[in-house]
């Protein structure tokens, strides 16, 4: 079961066509580097950022002949398995304490080329652990195996997790949730993923509810950071649930 991933449920909808545009984005985003290791964060906690993260794998995954994998990197509070309504026994962490290999613990989904890599059991140090040479060198062996790498990372407006990937991986976007993120706490984030040298590939804004609709539609918007925002961003529409 495919929980939330409305890329995947509903190929044809406004808002499957929104994230197709976001990934256009992305595609276009570097043209002298390679993207492929992409780490989707947020400023704080229920920005729909898990959500984004498997919308967007999905969206990748569809693209002819590439494989995607989509890793849990929240390795505090992992959502990946909910999403997609497998075991979280092993994982992540399994394969960096050298307890498990990588094909004992990833997963295959629904969607063809598609893989799934959860968090497995919770460390005591997850910080340590995402920092570690280890991690980096997995993460970049991955880059062999896969065109595009997922990985969902805890807010980088709460704990400095997602902004220790976002300093070793090609590429970051900032889920911003309409309504409910706080500006300042926005703010706060950019500045600690350039404070990492985060290579920003732009922002999501999430659950905007657009006004002077009775049918109370929700936009979801991608634009480029800095003097790319008017010229790259995306609009559509969702109607809601």
């Amino acid at each position: 079961m495919i929980m939330r991933v409305v890329s995947y449920n509903n190929p044809k909808s406004p808002i499957s066509e929104a994230y197709r545009s976001i990934r256009t984005n992305i595609e276009f985003s570097n043209f002298d580097e390679e993207v492929k290791t992409i780490v989707v964060t947020s400023s704080q906690q229920n920005e729909g950022k898990s959500t984004v993260t498997a919308n967007l794998a999905v969206s990748f995954a569809t693209l002819e002949d590439k494989k995607v994998l989509i890793m849990d990197g929240d390795l505090r509070n992992p959502t990946v398995h909910r999403m997609f309504g497998i075991s979280n026994i092993t994982g992540v962490t399994d394969i960096l304490t050298g307890n498990k290999d990588f094909l004992e613990c990833v997963h295959t989904s629904k969607v063809e080329g598609l893989h799934i890599l959860t968090c497995g059991k919770i460390p005591p140090n997850p910080s340590e652990m995402l920092g570690s040479k280890k991690m980096k060198k997995f993460v970049e062996e991955l880059k062999n195996h896969y065109d595009y790498i997922f990985i969902d990372a805890p807010p980088v407006g709460i704990i400095t997790d997602a902004g220790i990937i976002a300093s070793y991986v090609d590429g970051t976007v900032l889920v911003v949730g309409s309504k409910e993120a706080d500006i300042e706490a926005v703010k706060i984030s950019k500045e600690r993923l350039d404070k990492v040298n985060a290579n920003i590939l732009g922002a999501v804004l999430n659950k905007y509810e657009a006004e002077g609709s009775s049918n109370a539609y929700y936009n979801y918007y991608y634009g480029h950071d800095e003097d790319q925002d008017k010229k790259k961003g995306k609009h559509s529409k969702k109607k809601s649930a």
